[in-house]
């Protein structure tokens, strides 16, 4: 299995040992693994072989190899694949919410940290990863139940126009917590939810003329 590391990484311990939170980021980042452990159960219980793992600033992400059957069984507009894909997708975040019900009703300790403190890492890596933004894992969850119901291009063409809209409203309440908190550790947040977005509408950019000349081949074809 490969693994990458994003350089951003260590701007952003930086960033957080001068703000005096290394502390919450390094829970983050230990409850991030047992998400990601989540994320490769549940793939590795549906079929796949793990092949890539990436360490990122807020988080790691593990990809899989699928299988040809995958791509061929067909449920509605989309693939038994698409069904699977938004299950590993759930179990990232499903995995922390078990962290907090076991944490909140069973007294639990884990390596000696405050209780919590546990339950604050595990809230905020669930609603950060249910956030519809993709590539999170909110994201992939709607692209794939989009896709099942509408098809790959209009999945790919919603998604693009509500992880744009989140990021809207997301850069607003954050510009009022920030004021008002002054964590400025938001602020980078923000800053890398912004530079995923960025990214996903270029390649958003990319496939659409990939659509578009398509549909155009296919109207010449129809004409003559």
């Amino acid at each position: 299995m490969k693994i990458r590391l994003h350089l951003k990484i260590f701007i952003f311990i930086a960033i957080f040992v001068v703000t005096r939170q290394i502390e919450i980021y390094g829970i983050l980042m230990l409850f991030a693994i047992l998400h990601e452990l989540g994320h490769m159960v549940a793939g590795i219980l549906l079929g796949f072989k793990p092949n890539c793992l990436e360490i990122m600033p807020f988080g790691f992400s593990i990809g899989f190899e699928s299988k040809v059957e995958n791509y061929n069984k067909k449920i509605k507009k989309g693939t038994v694949l698409t069904v699977k894909k938004i299950m590993i997708a759930a179990s990232g975040p499903m995995t922390n919410i078990i962290c907090i019900l076991l944490f909140l009703f069973c007294n639990l300790s884990f390596l000696g940290l405050k209780q919590d403190l546990v339950l604050y890492a595990n809230i905020l890596i669930a609603i950060f990863n249910f956030i519809p933004i993709y590539p999170l894992d909110g994201g992939r969850i709607l692209k794939g139940i989009l896709h099942i119901f509408y098809g790959r291009k209009e999945a790919y063409t919603y998604t693009n126009k509500i992880s744009n809209s989140c990021i809207a409203l997301l850069t607003a309440m954050s510009s009022i917590a920030i004021l008002y908190l002054k964590n400025v550790a938001i602020l980078f947040i923000l800053a890398y939810l912004w530079y995923l977005v960025i990214v996903e509408n270029k390649k958003y950019q990319k496939k659409k003329k990939i659509y578009e000349s398509m549909k155009g081949i296919q109207e010449k074809q129809y004409i003559y």
